[in-house]
């Protein structure tokens, strides 16, 4: 049986139906003998995630995907060529505000893609002639997997990070990444400037995935690194503008690491990276699901250091080996969830809860590859789709994005393959939703870039509030466009709202002249903080707070009898509420979310490690003695230990002060 892994790429990829929220790219692989961390595909799933009414069996059945490929990208050997590529990001290359795709050749050239309108077809603008502004970005010498776009130095246009990883799979590679500026009427590296050459950026690790984070809230981004690290050597990297030893009126840009600073300088097998308010209001979280090692959930403090949360969080998820990772609002409940896919493993969809004892929640295992009933106010359904043509049982995918190249209001498929073969990329388009409506949203930073890690708020008349988070880095090895992109069926948007990652807000109604347009939103003012003038329509369990900002009504304290007498316990969720019966449970057991069943408390669970760690982590669960057992996968609480413990124990006890004995 081949091994398995998983890339995911995210979007609400049509205008199309309004049941559609989001949509999983899983890849199913074998490993190559080029370069094991990446995906050659056998087979591409699609899964949806359903929140309202099921879609109807004729939809289901209906191919999502038809094969543009010939049409827009033909194969040939300056546009399209047959070679291996891997990440693939979206950004404003030109500086022409529209947007184009940038696909990283691992042994040949980048690639830069640019929709002409005329021809109405992809072509690439990075040529083979020196004279051309795009012509670093081919950068031939370099064995490209990831790459990312934002902005470094707060000029308003952002920089395109490569990651290089030559004759390397972990540790120290033969070649650095690149950090393309736009400068001197070209692209340039701001990694071979001499300015860099002694401050430890010009990264040459091998690493895996990339991102853009704004761990400041100051508008201007640092790249994070996954290095995959050899023992010591090779640790996650965070690279960003040094603002004292820079001169921006000169074109100086000085960079430094400041990963040690941040707190994320962790030696690990670093695989995928995705950034975002995920525990945070708005502040910008990074989660890194890994090899070989617990994955890090690093939540913003707000000073520009960050805390790895992962354990507590319950997404450690240690004894797997994570892939393509991407965030989204997957129930509409206001916070954000997380779905990754695991080599040889069980993909997992975190859901976050309303929960002090479990922050997520795991839905995903076991019902990845079936079909999942729902229940009101239960988990959201996953159902398989059929894909059509973007199925590619010879395929060897290695990265995808979803982007609209040609501003048809649909988003586009593209993958890259590469791998085990070489291969040229592919494209499809939707054949769904033609008549439905869409919105596509740019939120601006104060440089007037885009404002990656942003959170954007689409309230609706018929199905609420819908939230997106623009890409920063998420998939494996990609970063998708900087829009967030509605599909409204036949729903009507009423307002919108977008939160940058310093906490600032600004809120908009929406008129009927705003729906299927591209609707940028720039950095608000301290005019524009107050409640705007005109009334914002909230929807169904929302109102309006003092700030003219659409938050969830409290419908149990608001209407203390809401509950029916045989089910009179009330709950608030986002958008409205739910109802259950009072429910007694014996000691060691406690009701369950919705009160329906009595259910056994979880165990406290304790790691341990070797002291030579000569072997991965394995998992004990405490037991009425007080010691520890190995146990099921995953730990949360301290573990009692024995007073005086064997050897056995000592080495729970040796791990570190979180495993201490009981007071």
């Amino acid at each position: 049986m081949p091994a398995s892994r998983a890339s995911i790429s995210r979007g609400h990829i049509s205008a199309g139906v309004s049941e559609v929220r989001f949509l999983l790219l899983s890849f199913q692989f074998s490993e190559s003998p080029l370069l094991p961390d990446c995906i050659s595909e056998v087979r591409m799933l699609l899964w949806l995630l359903l929140f309202l009414p099921s879609i109807s069996s004729a939809q289901r059945s209906e191919p999502m995907f038809s094969a543009i490929t010939k049409t827009v990208l033909p194969p040939d050997y300056d546009n399209n060529p047959t070679q291996l590529n891997y990440g693939v990001a979206v950004t404003d290359v030109d500086g022409d505000g529209d947007l184009e795709i940038f696909v990283a050749g691992f042994n040949g050239p980048n690639l830069v893609l640019k929709y002409d309108k005329q021809k109405k077809r992809l072509v690439n603008i990075a040529v083979d002639n020196r004279s051309s502004p795009f012509y670093a970005l081919r950068d031939r010498q370099g064995n490209a997997i990831g790459v990312t776009a934002c902005d470094i130095d707060g000029d308003g246009r952002e920089e395109i990070y490569v990651l290089n990883t030559n004759n390397a799979f972990s540790g120290r590679a033969t070649y650095s990444d690149k950090l393309f500026k736009f400068r001197n009427g070209r692209f340039e590296d701001l990694l071979n400037d001499d300015i860099n050459e002694h401050r430890d950026v010009a990264n040459r690790m091998a690493g895996r995935s990339v991102a853009c984070v704004d761990r400041k809230g100051s508008g201007r981004y640092a790249i994070y690194i996954a290095n995959y690290a050899s023992g010591n050597v090779g640790p996650h990297a965070l690279i960003e503008m040094d603002e004292a030893a820079s001169d921006l009126s000169q074109g100086v840009i000085a960079l430094s690491n400041v990963a040690e600073e941040a707190g994320v300088n962790k030696f690990t097998g670093g695989r995928g990276v995705v950034v975002g308010p995920i525990v945070s209001q708005s502040l910008s979280d990074v989660f890194c699901d890994n090899e070989y090692g617990p994955n890090f959930l690093f939540k913003n403090n707000g000073d520009g250091t960050f805390t790895d949360v992962a354990q507590q969080a319950g997404v450690e998820d240690p004894m797997q080996h994570g892939r393509g990772v991407a965030l989204a609002d997957f129930n509409r409940d206001g916070k954000t969830d997380i779905v990754y896919g695991n080599w040889n493993g069980p993909h997992r969809l975190y859901m976050q809860l309303n929960n002090r004892k479990q922050k997520f929640k795991d839905i995903a295992s076991q019902k990845f590859s079936m079909p999942v009933s729902r229940r009101e106010h239960g988990d959201p359904q996953i159902e398989e789709l059929n894909i059509g043509e973007a199925a590619e049982p010879e395929g060897r995918g290695t990265g995808a994005v979803a982007t609209d190249f040609d501003g048809d209001g649909r988003l586009e498929l593209l993958i890259s393959h590469g791998e085990s073969a070489a291969q040229p990329l592919s494209v499809y388009k939707v054949n769904q939703g033609l008549t439905n409506a869409w919105l596509r949203v740019i939120p601006r930073t104060k440089f007037g870039a885009f404002a990656r890690g942003a959170k954007v708020v689409l309230y609706t008349k018929k199905s609420g509030p819908h939230t997106r988070i623009i890409d920063g880095g998420s998939g494996y090895l990609c970063e998708m466009e900087p829009v967030a992109h509605f599909g409204l069926g036949k729903d009507v948007a009423t307002n919108v709202e977008v939160y940058w990652p310093d906490g600032r807000s600004s809120a908009r109604p929406l008129e009927p002249s705003d729906i299927n347009t591209v609707m940028e939103i720039h950095y608000p003012r301290d005019e524009e903080e107050i409640t705007p003038t005109v009334e914002i329509e909230c929807g169904h369990g929302f109102a309006l707070n003092e700030n003219g900002r659409c938050t969830d009504k409290d419908e149990c304290t608001q209407f203390p009898t809401v509950c029916p007498s045989d089910r009179p316990i009330c709950t608030n969720t986002y958008g409205s509420y739910k109802c259950r019966a009072k429910r007694r449970c014996n000691q060691g057991f406690e009701p369950n979310d919705d009160g329906s069943a009595c259910v056994a408390l979880t165990p406290p669970h304790c790691r341990y490690v070797s002291p030579l760690g000569s072997r991965p982590p394995l998992d004990y669960k405490k037991t009425q003695q007080g010691a520890c057992s190995l146990g099921a996968t995953g730990f949360r609480t301290n573990c009692v230990t024995p007073a005086q413990p064997s050897s056995h124990h000592l080495a729970l006890i040796l791990v570190g002060p979180e495993l201490r004995p009981s007071q």
